[in-house]
């Protein structure tokens, strides 16, 4: 971890934010530059995310030159572009452990730093975070400062535009900073604006303002009525110029926009609105991927990125994925039916969309960040005669629960969900993980579920959907790459792969059948047979499923995802209806968030890797 302290005398030394108070201009262009260098070379390590962080160095700086973390409290919206803020709070030693086994998070959370105020992974939250701090404090008599970063995109969020219709009607010492790096949110007026925005954004102005409107108000009879009257043409005259009034009419100051590389400028801008009595938005313009050629260029992909490298920005691939494979399997439906059309939260590289989007723009639907409408939308789409599918990473589907029931299934709606890595995502940790959607889905009625294991099945999956099943199907698919030479079980929505005979069974579901699969083959070296009946249909459960597991004297269920409220605990009950006698386990994850390691450390870790699943197979068999 040493091997940057010569490269870096400057990072290096920064123990604590309060340090970067201490340096001069030239020193904080220095600093930012360090900054930079270690996000690109550990990102391209480790992976993670790059164009956000890249575009957020000098704003970041600027926010712990200005403020006091932790007594004031900086909350990142989503948390995945505060590498930096990392760097800056006493963590750079242990940097390069980022989104590693054992080592740092590649999001905020607080068991990691005293300046890390909240577990963040999802966006649109730190607003109303940030408004609740601003109010506790406000209650105590703290004069401290919250202050929520948030990007352009989670401005597209329902949860924000709430928490700013509340937040604007309190007294409260809220700072919103508004990240805009991708899209303008005020529109861009020309040379008047920007000398206007940087004049509000210096505490003079504040200081005037506040002088004059005090002079005025001494005048007798007419003084308070010439301040009211002054108070409106400004806010006219300024509205006029900068089109800000949609801040400014839900009860913030409005300052901005600003140069967000202009650190000077930043912490003017944040210093001045300490000096305002309402809760304040400080407008933002940054650009994602600053200072690395192929992250400004194209900084979707370099959002988040697998290890890369440096020099030709290229990311280290393994092939075919589940995602990829979903966006093929999509477009060859598509050809054929024009009823077929995708949607996405804001995630169409991500998700396998990128194709699609390209081949049939009129069917393709981005609808930002804001889940929730996705599949209310979608269940429209359907109603208008349309076959939608809304592709979404599995623990932002957790945001959709009430759309899914009272949107989706109550309306009986064909509205189908393809739902991306599902199970152990690994690195990105407790905030990403998509161990939650199987127990979610199972609860609500008119509701298919398919959990294909191989890239064949997704295809018979989605046919399924398309012109066999009806309402709400969910498919899910891990994050990842199917196994080479896997073995394809027969087709059908349950296969038993092994002797019919055998009297222990695996019932599983999803990529760990080829973990199943290696397991078996480890016992048959040890002269115990098995047979593995594995799941495609998880809602319902084929009740041939259930029938083959009841002449078994060990059923060993393994389920990636978590135990309760799972598959396995429903095949338990079916099987107790049927009066089985054998003995039957589960292994699934139970009662706890799952941190941040490879998926390999995690299969063995909570006992799905092959060798774990011989291991407990073997041990039931010998009791």
């Amino acid at each position: 971890m040493d091997n940057h302290t010569e490269e870096f005398n400057i990072l290096s030394n920064i123990k604590h934010p309060s340090d970067i108070r201490k340096l001069s201009d030239g020193e904080l262009e220095v600093l930012c530059t360090e900054i930079r260098h270690t996000l690109i070379d550990t990102v391209a390590s480790n992976g993670g995310h790059l164009a956000s962080n890249l575009g957020t160095v000098e704003l970041t700086v600027a926010l712990h030159k200005s403020f006091n973390s932790p007594d004031d409290k900086i909350i990142w919206d989503v948390g995945h572009q505060a590498y930096a803020h990392k760097l800056l709070t006493g963590r750079y030693p242990r940097f390069l452990t980022i989104r590693r086994e054992d080592g740092i998070s590649g999001f905020v959370r607080p068991d990691e730093s005293e300046h890390d105020s909240f577990y963040e992974g999802h966006a649109g939250v730190s607003i109303s975070q940030a408004a609740g701090i601003a109010a506790a404090n406000a209650v105590k008599g703290n004069k401290n400062y919250a202050v929520a970063v948030i990007g352009d995109g989670s401005f597209g969020n329902g949860m924000t535009y709430e928490a700013l219709n509340h937040a604007g009607s309190t007294e409260s010492k809220l700072i919103v900073i508004l990240n805009d790096n991708e899209m303008s949110i005020s529109e861009n007026v020309g040379a008047m604006a920007r000398y206007l925005a940087k004049v509000r954004a210096k505490p003079e102005y504040y200081r005037f303002k506040a002088g004059t409107e005090k002079t005025l108000k001494k005048i007798p009879v007419v003084g308070q009525s010439l301040a009211n009257h002054l108070f409106k043409l400004k806010a006219t005259l300024k509205n006029i110029i900068y089109s800000s009034s949609f801040f400014e009419d839900l009860g913030f100051r409005y300052i901005g926009p600003i140069d967000g590389h202009d650190i000077n400028g930043l912490c003017e801008a944040m210093n001045s609105a300490k000096m305002v009595s309402v809760p304040v938005v400080i407008h933002v313009n940054t650009l994602k991927g600053r200072g690395y050629d192929f992250a400004e260029t194209s900084p979707e992909k370099f959002h988040g990125i697998s290890k890369f490298d440096v020099v030709t920005g290229e990311a280290i691939s393994s092939g075919e994925s589940y995602s990829s494979h979903f966006g093929k399997i999509l477009c060859e439906f598509a050809v054929k039916d024009k009823r077929i059309c995708a949607i996405t939260a804001a995630m169409a590289l991500g998700t396998g969309l990128e194709n699609f989007s390209k081949e049939y723009p009129e069917r393709f639907f981005d609808v930002g960040i804001a889940e929730e409408h996705a599949v209310t939308f979608a269940s429209g789409l359907s109603a208008g005669g349309m076959i939608p599918v809304f592709a979404v990473y599995s623990t932002f589907l957790q945001r959709c629960a009430d759309q899914m029931i009272h949107d989706c299934a109550l309306q009986r709606t064909k509205t189908v969900i393809a739902v991306d890595r599902a199970g152990f995502v690994g690195e990105d940790g407790e905030t990403h993980q998509g161990l939650f959607d199987v127990a979610i889905a199972r609860s609500i009625p008119n509701t298919t579920v398919y959990s294909p294991a191989t890239y064949e099945e997704m295809s018979r999956a989605f046919y399924n959907a398309f012109y066999k099943d009806k309402n709400l199907v969910i498919i899910r698919y891990p994050r990842g790459c199917m196994p080479a030479h896997a073995e394809e079980a027969e087709n059908a929505d349950y296969a038993v792969v092994g002797n019919p005979d055998a009297k222990t069974a695996i019932v599983t579901y999803g990529r760990l059948y080829f973990n199943a699969l290696k397991a078996k083959e480890i016992l048959a070296t040890k002269g115990i047979d098995i047979k593995i009946i594995k799941l495609t249909r998880i809602k319902p459960l084929p009740e041939g499923a259930v029938d083959e597991a009841c002449g078994c004297r060990n059923v060993l269920f393994f389920e990636e995802g978590m135990k309760n409220g799972g598959v396995a605990e429903e095949f338990a009950s079916l099987l107790l209806e049927r009066g089985y006698c054998g003995k039957y386990k589960i292994n699934a994850v139970d009662g706890e968030f799952v941190s941040h390691a490879s998926v390999d450390r995690l299969m063995e870790k909570y006992s799905m890797s092959p060798e774990r699943m011989a291991l407990l197979t073997e041990n039931e068999v010998s009791l």
